[in-house]
């Protein structure tokens, strides 16, 4: 960790993209991991979370907490990767990282010529981000944008000083984002981005499942993830996003595993209804 690093040390929602650095690094150390990531264990190791994390409560139930967070983290990174890859097969060449975290996919996934990526995050991870990125020599493999700007503020009109073009088609990631946002927050979202975007335009959501706060959030450690989680998936997720003009699939994480090969050996505790990650077009 260099002496620019610690004193950006990471805090608040922003603190939760090391940890997700943190499991996709041990993601990439595996022999059949479903995707690699050579920036996450210097992202994990600037925020002080590798070669192991801080410790955490030891019994069986934080255990199972903890090992389904990671689960579902590796499970919606490649859902998106692959969304990614479609959108580029289909032509996009623009690119919406909303919250962008710790994200690598401009500097490891194959780009075609012309692609434009825009990261979307507050000052504070953005400058921390860049640190580890200076200190890797990372070179970006389309042309990388960063947008210093706050969700909850006037982001579509950074979006667009900093050379977003509504019209034409855009693929909108927002990963592991909209469970930190009150419901208001996330239908304002969700309009604006339906605002900016072109016919042909696609978008990758990650939803909290139903019951997720409660049994995760409920006994969380203050200052956790979990415990900064404030919504869950609408009842319809498809008939919502259908009401913002967008044809949705819905999945769930376990249908998404199994088709990956990468099945949960144990039974659902309750029924999971798909909506959990999503993939949709603009009509």
């Amino acid at each position: 960790m260099t002496d620019e690093q610690e004193s950006m040390q990471p805090s608040g929602v922003w603190a939760t993209a090391v940890g997700v650095a943190r499991v996709r690094a041990l993601e990439t150390e595996r022999e059949n991991a479903l995707f690699r990531d050579p920036l996450a264990q210097a992202f994990a190791t600037a925020g002080g979370l590798w070669p192991s994390s801080p410790p955490l409560p030891d019994d069986e139930a934080a255990r199972r907490r903890r090992l389904a967070v990671s689960y579902s983290i590796v499970i919606r990174t490649k859902f998106l990767d692959d969304l990614l890859e479609q959108a580029s097969a289909s032509g996009v060449r623009q690119v919406v990282l909303l919250g962008a975290g710790m994200d690598s996919r401009a500097f490891r996934i194959d780009w075609p010529e012309g692609t434009r990526l825009f990261e979307v995050d507050t000052p504070a991870p953005l400058e921390f981000k860049a640190s580890v990125l200076r200190q890797e020599q990372a070179v970006a493999r389309c042309e990388r944008v960063t947008v210093a700007v706050d969700l909850r503020e006037d982001w579509p009109a950074a979006l667009a000083a900093a050379g977003h073009d509504p019209n034409v088609p855009t693929a909108w990631i927002a990963e592991g984002l909209l469970i930190y946002l009150p419901e208001d927050a996330v239908e304002l979202l969700l309009a604006r981005i339906s605002a900016q975007s072109a016919a042909g335009s696609r978008m990758g959501l990650t939803l909290g499942s139903r019951g997720v706060i409660e049994r995760f959030g409920a006994d969380a450690v203050p200052g956790s993830a979990a415990s900064m989680w404030v919504s869950e998936m609408p009842e319809d997720p498809a008939g919502w996003l259908a009401g913002h003009g967008w044809e949705a699939d819905c999945h769930t994480l376990r249908e998404c595993g199994a088709a990956y090969g990468r099945p949960l050996s144990t039974s659902p505790q309750r029924e999971e209804r798909p909506g959990g990650l999503i993939s949709a077009v603009r009509r």
